[in-house]
């Protein structure tokens, strides 16, 4: 073969497909503190959260931010109604 145009036997891959185990044992062995813990503690201290980041967000300007926000807030404020009734 021509000098440069040699390829390396090893293939690299990355991401899911890097093999069967990839990354299932770090993911199996962490605890998950994930989104469902917050959303089952206190549907109005998330809501004061997420309206309190949208007004942070409000006061840089930033109109992606500020919408996201409001639509997590909203979430909430469902939650604590549906928990009202």
């Amino acid at each position: 073969m021509q000098n440069g145009t040699k390829r390396s036997m090893r293939v690299r891959r990355h991401g899911p497909a890097a093999g069967p185990l990839s990354g299932r044992s770090k993911r199996s062995e962490r605890k998950s503190s994930g989104p469902a813990r917050v959303q089952l503690t206190d549907p109005k201290r998330n809501y004061e959260r997420y309206m309190a980041l949208a007004r942070a967000a409000a006061s840089t300007g930033d109109e992606i931010a500020i919408e996201n926000y409001y639509q997590h807030a909203e979430h909430y404020f469902r939650l604590m109604r549906a928990q009202a009734v």
